[in-house]
């Protein structure tokens, strides 16, 4: 990739470039599966992370690389045409160089080079040195610990010195850690008294309290300063949502208006600087070195790609009538949204961090395996989709992810965690978030194939799904049982188009992109419909609990009034074992399990 890269920045005609473009897309292709399989195999978390990172640049640069290339070729003359095509070379040399880090383990300079420690890691830090404080350990002083607290205060800073911090959100912070100040000044105290009591016992419970004082003082700071983080970030991605400064810069590109291009860039350098600065806060509170390194790469996408929006706006508004100046600038704009899109998801990836849940996708690996589906795909081609057509497909796969997420959100809020309406939305939600993968080049499924068996496993897992709420529907009286009817005729009818296309014989590698842009379309129809009948059917379901409960008491009630025997008692514990999260519970989800892997 590296050579065909080199090949590429020095091609000086359209027929020289698209013959070797079209090699490098291929070799890319390669790449990108290659790179998937060993992020797969990595076991340290941080190096997945940065692998991770790498990937998401190589797959975002390609189709700008081809776009500003063949802007340059056009524009041979233009300083802002080449200037942006440079730009987008060194940013793909420096993502692979990171690859090649990772895989062969070598120690570069940029791997040595220290990144700031982050708040939440000097927290771990403190509350370790408090904990060895506490139990006498030579490895930790007085002197150490009041060393970590001023140094952790002073990494507030960043949020403190932030002219996008509010005065009440100054206040709440330096209040915070101006308590922990004092908690720690007690705590050494009551260490120190602890040392020289003659008292021990009650020096000890001095020292307990005085240490769960100071723990706690720290623990409110981080959630501030959390607060403070997740909050800006939340609040900038629903102003920069609307995308106004990148449709002037669009606009103004278009009519040659150079004075207004170079007003908007202005706003948008603006906009860059303030997502830059959220995403360096989110970093101090992401909770886990993983979430970091992607908090930093976010940093330094916008970062990079900022410049490179103003660079195609220029470009276009010196040549407003060039379609491939136009569409090259159109090109920046989708990774910007795109990196606005991952940006959600890392947010949403924070909080469950935050709030105990660790945002894990949990592996579906009952896998569609050839030559156990329709006759039509045992003797179908694997076709693997070149760079530019993973390139289009990226923004669709994103919105299957964001859908996926949020199934798995309201399926956390069910408190029958074994309900079969919740493992089968679980089932789906899985398989859905393998095709996103596969639109990353990454995952368990490697070719359209693959994709096409998920698909058709999907369908019926979905098909399965509508049953169970039909049944469920069948003990309800509710007036939103009319709305739930009509969402599940709808999700039936998308599970039948599902596998009615996945089955469909397809011959060449048009139609092969076009059926897997459908299969990935109706998926996402599907995961939507699925998204709306959860909370419904959730509420629905307690208040069905709760009526039962009810008359189950009255039953109760009139069973003791006619002094029932033990017997019956004992009969009731057994039927609500059987129903509960019991071994029946658990031979069921089993038989479920494997009903799925033989399909």
């Amino acid at each position: 990739v590296l050579v065909t890269l080199d090949k590429l920045e020095k091609v000086s005609t359209f027929q020289e470039f698209v013959q070797i473009f079209s090699q490098f897309g291929n070799e890319m292709v390669e790449f990108a599966h290659l790179t998937g399989d060993r992020q797969n195999d990595l076991k340290d978390e941080k190096k997945k992370a940065r692998m991770a990172a790498a990937r998401a640049v190589l797959e975002k640069c390609t189709m700008m690389l081809l776009t500003a290339s063949k802007t340059c070729l056009r524009h041979p003359d233009c300083e802002s045409a080449r200037i942006n095509k440079d730009a987008v070379f060194h940013r793909m040399r420096c993502a692979l160089e990171q690859v090649i880090e990772i895989v062969t383990e070598a120690r570069s300079c940029g791997e040595n080079k220290v990144l700031p420690t982050s708040i939440y890691n000097s927290i771990k830090d403190f509350k370790c040195s408090v904990e060895c404080l506490r139990e006498n350990l030579q490895s930790s002083t007085p002197q150490i610990v009041i060393g970590q607290l001023e140094a952790l205060v002073e990494r507030t800073e960043d949020f403190t010195d932030s002219p996008y911090t509010s005065h009440e959100q100054r206040q709440a912070i330096l209040s915070v850690c101006q308590l922990a100040r004092q908690d720690t000044q007690q705590m050494v105290h009551a260490w120190i008294e602890a040392q020289q009591s003659v008292h021990a016992k009650e020096a000890t419970e001095e020292l307990e309290v005085a240490v769960l004082k100071t723990c706690q003082s720290i623990s409110d700071l981080r959630r501030e300063l959390h607060k403070v983080a997740v909050g800006r970030t939340t609040d900038l991605l629903k102003v920069h949502g609307e995308h106004l400064s990148l449709r002037a810069l669009k606009a103004a590109g278009a009519e040659g208006n150079l004075e207004a291009v170079a007003e908007y860039s202005r706003m948008l350098t603006e906009q860059k600087e303030q997502l830059v600065e959220a995403c360096r806060l989110l970093c101090h509170v992401s909770g886990t070195e993983p979430l970091e390194i992607t908090c930093i790469h976010a940093e330094e996408t916008f970062h990079v790609i900022g410049p490179q929006i103003i660079s195609a706006a220029q470009t276009l508004a010196l040549h407003p009538s060039s379609k491939i100046a136009k569409e090259n600038l159109e090109v920046f704009c989708e990774a910007w949204d795109s990196q606005l899109c991952d940006m959600a998801l890392l947010l949403k990836e924070i909080n469950d961090v935050f709030e105990g849940r660790r945002g894990d996708k949990r592996p579906y690996l009952s896998l569609p395996r050839p030559g156990k589906h329709s006759a039509n795909l045992k003797t179908a081609k694997a076709v693997m989709l070149d760079a530019e057509e993973q390139t289009s497909m990226a923004k669709l796969g994103l919105e299957l992810r964001l859908l996926s997420s949020d199934v798995d959100s309201e399926l956390e809020k069910w408190e029958e965690q074994e309900h079969n309406i919740v493992r089968q939305s679980q089932s789906v939600a899985s398989m859905a978030y393998n095709m996103y993968l596969f639109t990353r080049g990454e995952g368990l499924l490697k070719t359209t194939l693959d994709l096409f068996h998920q698909a058709e496993v999907l369908s019926e897992e979905g098909l399965q799904l509508c049953s169970s709420l039909r049944t469920f529907l069948s003990q309800l009286v509710d007036e939103e049982k009319s709305v739930m009817i009509t969402e599940m005729e709808k999700l039936m009818a998308l599970c039948q188009q599902l596998q009615m296309g996945a089955k469909a014989p397809v011959q060449g590698k048009t139609a092969t992109f076009q059926k897997v842009d459908s299969s990935i379309q109706t998926t996402r129809n599907i995961m939507t419909v699925v998204l709306s009948l959860l909370p419904v059917s959730n509420k629905l379901n307690k208040k069905y609990k709760s009526e039962r409960t009810s008359l189950s008491s009255l039953q109760d009630w009139g069973e003791r009034q006619d002094a029932s025997t033990p017997v019956k008692d004992e009969g009731a514990l057994s039927n609500k074992n059987t129903n509960g999260f019991g071994v029946k519970s658990l031979e069921q989800h089993m038989v479920g399990l494997n009903l799925l892997e033989s399909k």
